[in-house]
């Protein structure tokens, strides 16, 4: 392993080098395989060979001697049974390592890239063995798995290649994207491709969830999960150990549930991505959400407020103290709706600090945190750091208990803007919320600007859409909403451009209810949430139902899709 290392601190760009000194390539054929490398990102050994420059003993052989280690022919070696089953077949055919030998402690293996730091350290912690490494051509191993275990992901009698393996999934799924090449081979790129495939779809999460006999993937689009790509179940070790390695987790564990993130490039762009593992009965469901900064269009405009409710939500983010408080459940848009904010009334004149969990996007201008609970690092407590900051504008991800609320109270009673979250369904609902928290009624009433509740409802696509006239039932039950004269309502019907679902694209409804003096006085009182919301109704708030059959009317939406959403 110490030689390993030693080794990969080497310039990997010398493999060309060697191999001109040996004689197989010359030097105009090795700019031309550096030149394919900067478009590829391929391992220079890779392209020599594949080019017909040099055969892969020659790649092989050069690469033993830049690193330092030494070449071992495997061709025809029988291995111990109990030293196959210290490592998942799935394992060796997708990293193209193999266990050789176990003596004294000590794990020997044939690995064909000896620079593969990661593979290696991967092995420690799940053999809890020293690891040996010897370099062997990438077809000696491949062949060597296959004899030896009997059955290989990329083995010569199994599917070597990306082509292969997506070949086992419906062709429908594939819908002729283009499939780049993975450092991870083809379990790698099959990966590569679902995750590929999620982002240019719009999803925001990627579920895979492991069943009896086969490994289900879905995509959350539009709110909504849809059935995506299916694969073997033989391929579900070598899958989640895929992305395991690449959101950093320990691939050997498997029984508690792991967090982690890693970063991957999606048409020239590099987008984050969550990992949230849980182990069920049939293995590791896991879950990607998807975090792209360019679908984040931070614009109070484009959030989904008619001409009313903007006007008014641009007045209250504007006072100069009070707390603003955004509800829903998750999944509501709570969070893009508050950044919005925070971007339009951020200046250079202005000390914005934000509390979060976790930090979902970076926001240029703002000194944002995530919170740490292991160390410490509580709502409450980085509240009360925060304060000492001299900020103007507070950002709290979340009211989650009854020292965080009050904290954020007397921030806002002493000259501060305080944004936060808090789950509830309505604008009113939010109110009662805190006041089961044992917030003290006199406080609330005289820190709360307003409280917005929302949800995103889907929007018609605009290329399937067919005109519908809603029966008379319906229309009486929209009696008391904002139906425009002479509007046209539209049905969902489905095509190619919506994936048959008669939808694409979100936007946001919206209920706001400033906190009056009428209001204020009745939360003193301790009127329950119908009493307040009745008073808001009266002051003119436009309930989220409301909002959403307005959007309906207007051809954004359907009636059926606002009555999904808005019907608790």
């Amino acid at each position: 392993m110490d030689r390993l290392k030693m080794g990969a601190k080497a310039i990997k760009g010398r493999i060309g080098q060697r191999l001109i000194e040996r004689g197989p390539i010359s030097e105009n054929q090795l700019e031309l395989c550096l030149k394919e490398q900067k478009k590829t990102g391929e391992l220079l050994g890779k392209i020599i060979q594949r080019s017909g420059y040099a055969s892969e003993k020659e790649v092989t052989s050069a690469l033993a001697d830049q690193s330092g280690i030494k070449e071992v022919d495997i061709k025809g070696i029988e291995i111990e049974p109990e030293t196959l089953q210290l490592m998942p077949a799935s394992f060796a055919g997708s990293h193209k390592v193999i266990p050789l030998s176990r003596k004294d402690g000590r794990l020997t293996i044939a690995v064909s890239d000896p620079f593969d730091i990661m593979t290696v350290e991967d092995l420690e912690r799940m053999t809890n063995l020293r690891i040996d490494v010897k370099v062997a051509s990438e077809t000696d191993i491949l062949e060597a798995i296959d004899r030896s275990y009997g059955t290989g992901i990329e083995c010569r009698h199994g599917p070597k290649t990306v082509d292969d393996l997506l070949s086992m999934r419906p062709e429908s799924i594939l819908r002729g994207k283009e499939r780049p090449a993975s450092a991870g081979g083809p379990v790698g790129q099959l990966v590569d491709q679902t995750i590929i495939q999620a982002v240019q779809e719009g999803a925001t999460d990627i579920h895979f969830e492991p069943k009896e006999k086969e490994l289900c993937s879905r995509f959350r689009i539009d709110g909504i999960l849809h059935e995506g790509p299916g694969f073997p179940k033989n391929l579900q070790p070598a899958i989640m150990t895929r992305i395991k390695i690449m959101a950093n987790l320990n691939i050997s564990e498997s029984r508690l549930p792991q967090d982690g993130r890693f970063m991957f490039p999606v048409d020239e762009r590099e987008i984050d991505f969550r990992v949230s593992t849980f182990p069920t009965m049939f293995g590791e469901k896991m879950v990607i959400r998807i975090l792209d900064s360019e679908r984040l269009i931070l614009s109070l405009e484009n959030l989904g407020l008619y001409s009313s409710n903007l006007k008014l939500f641009k007045d209250m983010i504007l006072r100069p103290h009070g707390i603003i408080l955004v509800c829903g459940p998750t999944g509501s848009g709570k969070t893009t709706s508050l950044y919005s904010a925070l971007s339009h009334i951020n200046s250079g004149e202005k000390n914005v600090v934000t509390l979060e969990d976790p930090v979902e996007y970076e926001l240029p201008g703002l000194s944002q945190s995530q919170i740490n609970l292991k160390a410490g690092f509580t709502f409450a407590s980085g509240l009360r750091s925060i304060l000492r900051q001299d900020p103007d504008i507070i950002f709290v991800g979340e009211m989650r208990d009854s020292e965080t609320v009050e904290v954020a109270m007397r921030a806002a009673i002493t000259g501060h803007l305080v944004f936060s979250t808090l789950h509830t369904n309505d604008a009113a609902g939010a109110i009662a919320r805190l006041l089961d928290m044992r917030v003290e009624p006199y406080l609330l009433s005289s820190s709360i600007v307003a409280v917005i509740a929302q949800r995103l409802i889907r929007k018609v696509c605009p290329y399937c859409k067919e005109p519908w006239e809603p029966k008379n039932d319906i229309l009486k039950a929209m009696a008391s909403g904002r139906k425009r004269k002479g509007s046209t309502f539209y049905r969902a019907k489905g095509c190619d451009k919506c994936y048959g679902t008669g939808y694409r694209g979100r936007i946001g409804v919206f209920e706001i209810m400033p906190v009056s003096s009428a209001i204020s006085s009745l939360i003193v009182d301790g009127a329950d949430s119908e009493t307040l919301k009745d008073q808001a109704r009266k002051e003119g708030m436009i309930t989220m139902l409301e909002d959403g059959l307005e959007k309906a009317s207007g051809g954004i939406t359907t009636i059926e899709e606002v009555m999904r959403v808005t019907q608790d």
